[in-house]
């Protein structure tokens, strides 16, 4: 069982599957976030493919505030990730509320809702840094795992 967790959680490393979700921004990250995925940027060379379901995805990424209205919308969305499962905020509407920060229906940032693993800033965020931000994220999910490994290998 033990191997077989081990090749589920290398494929998970080596190809995130995505799933886009737009809290309610102004839609600039959003153009950001599909471009980034473009044969101009080519995110599919790190293995991240777009899903269309969260059934499917490991990954969650958002765009924009936390209104009241899709509050309850985005927090199904996340239960319905399978285990493990990651989130990352891309533009400061998603990080903090951004412009939107202290209106009438706005909550704020994402992890004002869910646990946030990653936070990829600007106005909007350009596809460079997005692409970079998911590339961390992998990295540092990748050193967690061998560490994990190295601890579960002396016994600790």
């Amino acid at each position: 069982m033990a191997l077989l967790e081990r090749i589920v959680t290398w494929a998970r490393l080596k190809s995130p599957w995505i799933l886009h979700f737009n809290s309610g921004a102004c839609n600039a990250c959003d153009i950001e976030i599909i471009a980034s995925l473009t044969p101009r940027y080519d995110m599919e060379r790190f293995g991240v493919l777009l899903k269309a379901t969260p059934r499917h995805a490991d990954v969650l990424v958002c765009s924009g505030p936390v209104t009241r209205l899709i509050k309850d919308r985005l927090v199904r969305i996340y239960e319905q990730m399978p285990e493990p499962k990651f989130v990352v905020a891309v533009g400061t509407c998603a990080c903090s509320g951004g412009v939107f920060k202290g209106c009438y229906n706005v909550e704020g940032g994402i992890d004002t809702v869910i646990p946030v693993s990653a936070y990829i800033l600007g106005c909007p965020a350009s596809p460079a840094a997005i692409i970079d931000g998911v590339v961390k994220l992998l990295g540092s999910l990748e050193a967690k795992e061998e560490s994990r490994q190295e601890k579960a290998a002396s016994g600790g």
